[in-house]
């Protein structure tokens, strides 16, 4: 019987770590859909950017912060800490490196258009939040990484992904 955190076993640590990320997608997914529904889907993904620009920059200080990357710590922090994001325990998503000055990172399963695309409702126009929201996760683990979507909804998207991101590593 479960009373307390101590009580966790590792497996159930993990089990529940995922279920804090779906409760936590849930209230984003929630909040949206209240201004939604109250002041129409632009001024949703307004609110949404605005809330993004806050909170990425605290994840990422987080991130660093429990993984220890040091300031400026270049693409491989980058990459370590995308792995640590509460998407990352959500979603499907690979990251690869075709040269040293560059990372690409695609979402290869989305919960939210997955679940969209199993309702027959269309991608969920996800790009300005995106651009705000990945720009300034990867400028506070590194300030020297710049970042551009390949791909992100509403745009067209291949099926293997729903939305992919650049990130490159300015050494000038």
């Amino acid at each position: 019987m479960l009373n307390s955190k101590e009580d966790l076993t590792r497996d159930q640590a993990l089990e529940l770590l995922e279920d804090f990320a779906k409760r936590w997608l849930a209230h984003d997914g929630l909040w949206f859909q209240a201004i939604e529904q109250v002041r129409g889907l632009d001024e949703a993904v307004e609110r949404d950017i605005e809330a993004w620009r806050r909170f990425t920059v605290i994840e990422a200080k987080r991130i660093m912060a429990f993984l220890e990357l040091p300031k400026n710590g270049g693409l491989d922090a980058l990459e370590r800490a995308l792995k640590f994001r509460l998407y990352a325990f959500l979603n499907v998503q690979e990251c690869s490196r075709p040269d040293d000055r560059t990372l690409i990172f695609k979402m290869l399963d989305c919960r939210v258009q997955s679940a969209r695309k199993r309702k027959n409702l269309p991608d969920h126009p996800c790009k300005p939040v995106g651009e705000v929201e990945y720009s300034l996760f990867a400028a506070t683990i590194d300030s020297r990484i710049k970042t551009s979507c390949i791909a992100c909804p509403p745009d067209p998207h291949p099926e293997e992904f729903y939305c992919g991101w650049t990130f490159t590593l300015d050494t000038d």
